[in-house]
């Protein structure tokens, strides 16, 4: 099996993987930013970096499958949690739902969480540069990636280049060191403004749904995931969407009065183009560039999923 083969079949790559759960403080925010990091266990080399961003309600421990196997094809991962948007939100309320809502809403969480990435960034920079690090030399910091499921998606886009409207105006937390997005289940809106915020996304990005992705507590329905796509004007895009894929399933577990085999079947299919993606655009790869921008990807997930590429 050589190495493409191997990607395209969702299997385990050639690394061990190692992990590291750490609670990282951010002094100027005040603010603490647990993260987990599955890397690849060897005893040289540097790696590209992804940071992923877990949706509302979610924790760092979240998103093993991706994080795990990303790491065994040769990436350092860093799982972020986000105070605010986590797991915490709407404990001892007796009223979870909305507190979840509240939570996806406001400004502090929208603002904090590309911040949560970018600050990720710094750490894995100043660890890489750090001569007693675990890291110490491993991280290749002129690629790097981010990516995210759900609110996540949203993190995912602004930290890459859409802007948000806050109280005095626009807000751009873009990180110009991301070089590449991949955004699951994004939320969007079906407004003008909405399309608006893309207007200076420039990054690459891997836009992954399903025909039956409606948000659990939002407004977003199964049309408006397309709309960061269609919005989007430059760089290379790839939309992705999966038959019979609902929001839940990226998150990598097995739920209840669901097909299991369907979903095993999305997540392998899931970690293998995302693969692909990272191996093009973070390691320069010709031969999975050409894959994504041939007729590779729609050979790889066959009548599992739709394609669309610009």
């Amino acid at each position: 099996m050589n190495k493409h083969d191997e990607i395209s079949s969702g299997e385990h790559g050639e690394f061990h993987v190692q992990v590291a759960i750490i609670d990282w403080i951010d002094q100027e925010r005040r603010r603490v930013v647990p993260v987990k990091i599955y890397s690849p266990k060897a005893e040289d080399g540097s790696f590209p970096l992804v940071i992923f961003s877990h949706g509302l309600g979610g924790t760092r421990q979240g998103y093993e499958y991706v994080g795990r196997h990303w790491a065994s094809h040769g990436y350092i991962c860093v799982h972020v949690q986000h105070r605010g948007s986590d797991n915490e939100v709407g404990k001892n309320n007796g009223r979870p739902s909305e507190a979840m809502r509240k939570a996806v809403g406001a400004f502090e969480n929208l603002y904090n969480r590309p911040k949560d990435v970018t600050f990720a960034v710094d750490q894995m920079e100043r660890l890489n540069g750090d001569k007693s690090s675990d890291y110490y030399g491993r991280v290749n910091l002129a690629k790097i990636g981010v990516a995210g499921h759900s609110f996540g998606g949203y993190t995912a886009h602004a930290v890459s280049g859409r802007v948000i409207w806050g109280p005095g105006g626009v807000v751009d937390l873009h990180d110009k060191r991301i070089k590449a997005c991949i955004a699951i289940s994004a939320p969007a809106r079906d407004t003008d403004e909405f399309r608006k915020s893309f207007e200076k996304f420039e990054k690459p990005c891997l836009h992954v749904t399903g025909t039956h992705d409606t948000s659990p507590i939002g407004e977003t329905n199964v049309e408006h995931r397309r709309i960061p796509f269609d919005s989007i004007k430059s760089g290379d895009h790839y939309l992705v969407t999966f038959r019979d894929a609902d929001h839940m399933v990226f998150t990598g577990k097995v739920w209840p009065n669901r097909d299991a085999d369907i979903d095993n079947e999305i997540h392998r299919l899931v970690k293998a183009s995302t693969t692909l993606f990272w191996d093009a655009y973070l390691k320069d790869d010709a031969d999975a560039g050409n894959v994504l921008k041939g007729r590779g990807l729609e050979l790889l997930l066959g009548d599992n999923a739709a394609v669309e590429r610009k």
